[in-house]
């Protein structure tokens, strides 16, 4: 070996090339460029059994570095006599039996190309279980976005479904907690379209299903035996073979929001321990979303059948006379509020119906809350009907003893036909005058007053009659008619004058085209801007009343 400044090995200290070699931190093969071996260091002869000197690397070697070395030798012939002939050349990178490795090749000066093999199975692995990590973390942060982006429950156990058939096993089933003797069930195969069905079997024959639906641990994989799985676990056509099988529940906020089963065909190698304990992660987030889902159901069935309460009726033709009635709520997503209207027909059409309009103190929800209370207390008080005073006065006392601290305003309107007339009494209590619109286009300010209720121990009321015309209309309103802001400058209240001038033109409509005509013109008003809830109820008298027949009845007003 040719001496350089610096080495310990000089041509007067010639060392054999086996020994310097062997010096070597790592396995190293020295070969001609046609692929003869001239030299193995003792860490090569132990890492590969069929290399020694004379062998060929396409015969001794992984294919991996023979290729490798294919080119490295032709390199090195077109640059016979240079060192740098093949240094440029990139690592190659493989395995030998379980280790992995990087291969480094050098030039020798006699022409032949020298292997460094690094192992780096270490940081292989350290490398293969980050991007493992990072995948894990990626997929849970889409499958959290896809499962709370919708609170429909079938649509989350579909998508539960399929996220885990895609990623975690190639047959995912959700199963819902029981109801009755039912278990929603959602079958998730990769490549495919989620089904879902609804079963009737006893899930204790699939061990750890019983528990997983109740929160308990889940069950290790090893424990369950792929051939003893129930029918309905396995989607409709699948023809494989179950080789591995993991239970594990879906933890929900406070109960448990079902279980989830994953399962792998023979032809893939079993749940490993970090792949169960990743499915339990993505179980818990599936979990937490089909909770929120079934809860946001819950939610909204009690709502929906709160609201059926708390909503205004459909009025139509009670007892010979025409009732119409129209709200709007002060905020755009809200269906109730402090607004509300009643029409409690009489027993027969001989007897009165009695209609309550009111406005309480407030809007939202919990405006909404106290009417609903009124509306009740009044049904429960109907059997004082005639008597408007003393249902006023009994509604006092019963707000007074509740915990609002709300008050109300209201009007009542006994209503009556009486052969070819339609008669009215009307009672205010702290509530805007009903306006009467005549057949000739004049517009009657009734004049009925009273004190506010649920605000003083004691309320006065005072109740007048009047006579409704064919065609004529009795307006009942809340003042978040009068008092809706707009206008040219949108400051301007749209005011009792205004609402006269527009019912002085709907002379002979309908009432249903009186409401919708007060409404419509008060949007207009109003534009864009904020407002207060709104009602409006009409009493017409229905133009099939003949003139000739009231035989020259004077109509007017009459005190109680």
């Amino acid at each position: 070996m040719a001496s350089t400044e610096g080495n310990s090995v000089t041509r007067t200290e010639q060392r054999p090339v086996s020994d310097i070699w062997g010096l070597a931190p790592y396995p190293v093969i020295v070969a001609e460029p046609s692929g003869t071996i001239t030299m193995v260091n003792p860490a090569a002869a132990g890492l590969l059994s069929g290399v020694r000197p004379g062998t060929n690397m396409y015969d001794a070697v992984p294919d991996w570095l023979a290729q490798a070395h294919q080119e490295a030798g032709a390199r090195a012939r077109l640059t016979a006599g240079s060192s740098q002939g093949v240094a440029d050349l990139p690592p190659v990178f493989g395995r030998i039996a379980a280790q992995s490795f990087e291969a480094h090749p050098t030039q020798g000066q006699d022409g032949n190309v020298v292997w460094w093999l690094v192992d780096d199975t270490d940081r292989r692995l350290a490398e293969e279980a980050l991007a493992a990590e990072r995948e894990r973390t990626t997929f849970l942060a889409e499958a959290s976005n896809v499962l709370l982006s919708s609170l429909n429950t079938d649509r989350c156990m579909s998508a539960t479904a399929q996220l885990a058939a895609e990623y975690l096993a190639d047959i995912a089933v959700v199963v819902a907690p029981v109801s009755g003797q039912k278990l929603p069930v959602a079958h998730g195969v990769a490549g495919q379209d989620v089904t879902r069905t609804v079963i009737t079997e006893d899930p204790s024959l699939l061990p750890g299903l019983s528990e997983a639906l109740q929160g308990f641990p889940p069950v290790p994989s090893r424990w369950i035996d792929p051939a003893l799985l129930p029918g309905w676990v396995l989607p409709e056509g699948f023809a494989g073979t179950i080789g591995s099988v993991v239970v594990t529940p879906l933890p929900g906020h406070g109960v448990p929001a079902g279980a989830l089963i994953l399962l792998r065909s023979t032809v893939q190698s079993g749940f490993t321990e970090s792949e169960e304990i990743f499915a339990r992660l993505f179980a818990a987030r599936a979990g937490a979303a089909l909770s929120a889902a079934r809860l946001y159901a819950e939610q909204s069935d009690i709502t929906q059948t709160l609201m059926r309460d708390l909503l205004p009726p459909r009025l139509h033709r009670m007892n010979g006379v025409e009732f119409a009635g129209g709200y709007q709520a002060a905020g755009d997503r809200d269906r109730v509020g402090g607004d509300f209207y009643d029409v409690h027909p009489g027993a027969t059409e001989a007897d009165a119906s009695l209609v309550i309009l009111g406005d309480v103190c407030g809007k939202g929800l919990d405006a909404a809350v106290l009417t609903g209370k009124i509306r009740n207390t009044m049904q429960a008080l109907m059997p004082l009907a005639a008597d408007h005073e003393r249902m006023l006065r009994l509604l006092n006392g019963a707000l007074l003893n509740s915990h609002h601290a709300r008050f109300a305003t209201m009007v009542m309107a006994s209503v009556q036909r009486v052969r070819h007339q339609v008669r009215l009494r009307l009672t205010s209590a702290g509530h805007p005058a009903p306006l009467v619109v005549r057949a000739d286009g004049s517009v009657e300010e009734i004049h009925t007053r009273g004190t506010l209720v649920g605000a003083l121990p004691h309320i006065e009321a005072h109740t007048v009659e009047t006579v409704l015309l064919p065609g004529e209309t009795c307006l009942l309103y809340t003042d978040g008619i009068t008092e809706a802001r707009g206008g040219p400058l949108g400051d301007e209240m749209f005011g009792e004058e205004r609402l006269k001038r527009a019912l002085a033109g709907c002379a002979d409509m309908p009432g249903e085209a009186i409401v919708e005509h007060i409404q419509m013109l008060a949007s207009q008003w109003l534009r864009s801007g904020g407002h207060d809830d709104m009602a409006v109820v009409a009493i017409t008298a229905p133009p099939s009343i003949h003139l000739s027949a009231v035989n020259g009845h004077t109509r007017g007003r009459y005190t109680a």
